[in-house]
């Protein structure tokens, strides 16, 4: 007698595919790309034909694309470019942690918290409605003229922290419409489990949210790095500041061209990374992952 145990397992089942089918959906998938690869050459030789043919191209050429220039730049333009990631760098940390902090601040319920949920509000809507490249000025050139004894003059510390300021405001709505994209019933069963309130939170409700709000915090962080070029304005020497100064000194632009192919070597991994990420998540979602 067969127990339950040594009962043989079931093989599984295979759906069956229509090998016509499948030839004809490899077929289409061939045609389309090749019809694509066709359109994107034809179209990018016109506009390269149409660019290198008008009549000011070769000055454009020798002003914005001198290959001498480019070379005698670079040593300069990519040792200024360190600066600008470790801003990004410091900045991101922070950025992080204190847009959570404001996120969940602006989220609680309790009447004893309504301070801090004004104090977050008014935070966000402050400097979401103020322009970065202000703030950098206000507080670039504001704190060092107080002249406040044991406070740092920094322009790279005050740019830094600016940019800390306004992005934490973005930031942290991002992490609130995560927060708020959890649905009512996950924190009810947690509850009702025995989780307190800061337990729904921390092993509930942020793990899903934080993983939902990934791609657009990959957004916010591309325009961060670029945004920390500002910083120039307070006079440390950057990337843009050390091309301004190169195309000053001989009316040569091709430092500019140089700085902004360093900023697009940084953010465009970036950007495809967080397109993947957008394109997972819809897979995910559409076959009911989450």
């Amino acid at each position: 007698m067969t127990t339950p145990a040594e009962a043989p397992l079931e093989a599984p089942v295979i759906p069956y595919v229509d090998p016509e089918r499948r030839a004809r959906s490899r077929s289409r998938a061939r045609r389309d790309g090749i019809i694509a690869s066709i359109s994107t050459v034809v179209v990018f030789a016109v506009l390269g034909y149409l660019v290198t043919a008008s009549p000011g191209w070769p000055k454009v050429q020798e002003t914005f694309f001198n290959w001498d220039e480019a070379v005698a730049a670079w040593p300069t333009l990519i040792k200024a470019f360190v600066l600008n990631i470790k801003i990004f760098l410091v900045a991101e940390f922070f950025i992080l942690i204190l847009s959570l902090l404001i996120a969940l601040g602006r989220g609680l319920r309790a009447p004893v918290a309504l301070p801090i949920r004004i104090l977050c509000t008014v935070y966000v809507d402050f400097f979401r409605g103020v322009p970065t490249i202000l703030v950098i000025l206000l507080l670039g050139f504001g704190v060092p003229a107080l002249q406040l004894k044991g406070v740092t003059n920094s322009p790279v510390v005050w740019g830094t922290v600016a940019l800390i300021l306004s992005y934490t405001a973005y930031v942290a709505e991002v992490y609130r419409a995560g927060i708020e994209s959890i649905h009512p019933s996950q924190r009810a069963a947690a509850r009702s489990l025995g989780l307190s309130s800061v337990q729904t939170t921390r092993y509930v409700v942020l793990p899903q949210a934080v993983r939902r709000v990934v791609p657009p915090l990959l957004n916010d962080f591309i325009a961060l790095q670029k945004e920390t070029a500002l910083v120039s304005l307070l006079g440390p020497i950057e990337v843009l500041r050390a091309a301004q100064i190169s195309a000053s000194a001989n009316f040569n632009y091709t430092a500019y061209v140089v700085a902004a192919l360093l900023f697009v070597a940084i953010t465009l991994p970036l950007t495809r990374f967080t397109d993947w990420l957008q394109r997972r998540d819809a897979k995910r979602r559409m076959a009911g992952a989450i």
